[in-house]
């Protein structure tokens, strides 16, 4: 019952995220697949956002809510690797478009 207590509290909250999700998959169904990876790399990058809430997450939570500092350090460690896959496969896809020197 606490599970639909919160839905009814945040209603306005439930709405956005349901919103956001349609509007992500409309978005991303109609990316071409030569464009996808680049676009997913750069997105990737954006996750330094995720980093940053989970520090603050860590950084507010109470010293005995253990899930609280388990998920955001999670969070900071899965967050952290997609930050820097995006920028390896940003920079394969670059190395890609560079000019080969003459040996």
């Amino acid at each position: 019952m606490d599970i639909l207590s919160f839905f009814e509290q945040h209603m306005e909250m439930t709405y956005v995220v349901i919103l956001s999700v349609f509007l992500g998959i409309e978005v991303i169904s109609r990316v071409p697949s030569v464009l996808h990876t680049p676009l997913m790399s750069g997105a990737n990058a954006i996750h330094g956002v995720v980093i940053i809430g989970a520090i603050i997450v860590m950084g507010e939570a109470e010293k005995d809510n253990y899930l609280a500092l388990v998920l955001g350090f999670l969070a900071v460690i899965l967050g952290t690797l997609n930050v820097v896959g995006g920028f390896v496969v940003t920079d394969r896809m670059l190395e890609m478009f560079k000019s080969k020197k003459n040996k």
